[in-house]
């Protein structure tokens, strides 16, 4: 009789987890290591025909850097990952794994900023041609797929806007015309979004962020399909990114709360968007789970829940108010990144970042993270945060 898959929190209890390997011990210990020592040079060739798949050199990994791939791989509904030392370099590893010079790109428009630069810096000089598409495209993504087009990347919801993509119709698209796809699936994490479900060829995580969710520690992950590994495994590591066991492990032991990390995170920031929405400083919030979001429906459609970040609109005021209310904040922290304990809040600065759809907005726009710190807290200094803002 077979057993039915395991549910998404006994993954994360599980998942990536040998104690009879490790004499017994519940979490998979920091291996460190450089030279891999062999009995006999026959062992040294043999081990070396499989060099991607066990301990063959420090750089390739070690059983703590593969404990925490086998782990994410397996929450995402993926064959297999490789771990990076950041974000970034998940977001260009994999891009570098599929395209050269003659090759096209079909970029959303709402994509994380330094991948944005990455396209415009480095594949350009590398001859790669880049088109920035609307999220909101849809199905009519087919239009602009040319013949040398070979991938195409989302991001859902977009960064900063949070515009939801139809993501089905897209990937339906790309497959017809023979497209790699691959999107940015942080916000949602594993738990929330299964992006191999609906036909996703790779997908990538700052783990940086909610996996790790600790804010101590810089790590990547790229998951996909067996026919794309070997490949991916080739070129990150022919560029030398390595990532430390120890930052593995850490990430490794933030992965096992994520589930309980994140349902709180998706309370407090809806607490928040609601909010916010009944402020008289704010003119709208972009929360795809709030039922007059743009995207709210495809959400529903798409995904099992949302994280804690969410950004929203200011009325118009001049800088220097925005400045006193951010500068006087208690709780919300001024920091890149997200993802962590802690709460914060800064401004978005999208002029530049768009290219398709300029970002026209009524006023300044904040993003911010819910952390874990009382709703309750957070609201009160929101709500001083506004007097400042106003002035008084």
């Amino acid at each position: 009789m077979a057993t039915s898959p395991r549910k998404d929190r006994t993954i994360i209890t599980h998942a990536g987890s040998d104690p009879e390997a490790n004499y017994g011990a519940v979490n998979p210990p920091i291996y460190r290591a450089s030279t891999i020592l062999y009995p006999t040079l026959h062992d040294m060739h043999e081990r070396g025909r499989s060099k991607f798949d066990t301990v063959y050199y420090g750089r390739y990994g070690t059983p703590t850097t593969f404990a925490l791939e086998a782990a994410v791989a397996e929450l995402e509904g993926a064959d297999r990952a490789v771990a990076l030392p950041s974000g970034l370099a998940a977001c260009t590893g994999a891009l570098l794994s599929f395209l050269q010079a003659g090759d096209h790109l079909l970029m959303v428009d709402s994509v994380y900023e330094p991948t944005r630069a990455f396209c415009d810096q480095q594949l350009a000089r590398f001859g790669v041609s880049v088109t920035y598409y609307d999220p909101l495209i849809g199905g009519d993504i087919a239009k602009l797929i040319q013949p040398n087009t070979k991938l195409v990347y989302l991001e859902s919801p977009g960064s900063h806007t949070f515009e939801i993509q139809d993501v089905p119709a897209i990937i339906a698209a790309a497959q017809t015309r023979g497209c790699i796809t691959m999107i940015d699936n942080t916000w949602a994490t594993p738990l929330y979004f299964k992006p191999f479900a609906h036909g996703i060829d790779l997908s990538i995580h700052a783990a940086t962020k909610y996996i790790s969710g600790h804010s101590d520690v810089m790590m990547g992950i790229i998951t996909m399909r067996e026919a794309h590994y070997k490949r991916v495994k080739q070129q990150v590591h022919g560029l030398g990114m390595a990532v430390s066991p120890e930052d593995c492990w850490l990430t490794l032991r933030g992965l096992r709360t994520l589930a309980v990390r994140l349902a709180q995170h998706q309370h407090t920031g809806l607490a928040l968007a609601r909010w916010l929405q009944t402020r008289p400083e704010v003119e709208r919030v972009l929360h795809p789970a709030l039922p007059d979001h743009p995207g709210h429906k495809l959400w529903q459609r798409d995904f099992k829940g949302a994280s804690g970040l969410f950004s929203f609109v200011l009325k118009p005021f001049a800088a220097e108010r925005v400045a006193a209310m951010l500068d006087g904040m208690q709780l919300f922290g001024k920091g890149f990144s997200w993802g962590g304990f802690e709460s914060l809040l800064i401004p978005s600065h999208l002029n530049a970042a768009r290219t398709v759809k300029p970002w026209n907005a009524e006023g300044p726009t904040l993003r911010l993270h819910a952390g874990l710190e009382d709703p309750d807290d957070l609201v009160a200094d929101l709500d001083a945060g506004f007097a400042r803002l106003r002035g008084n």
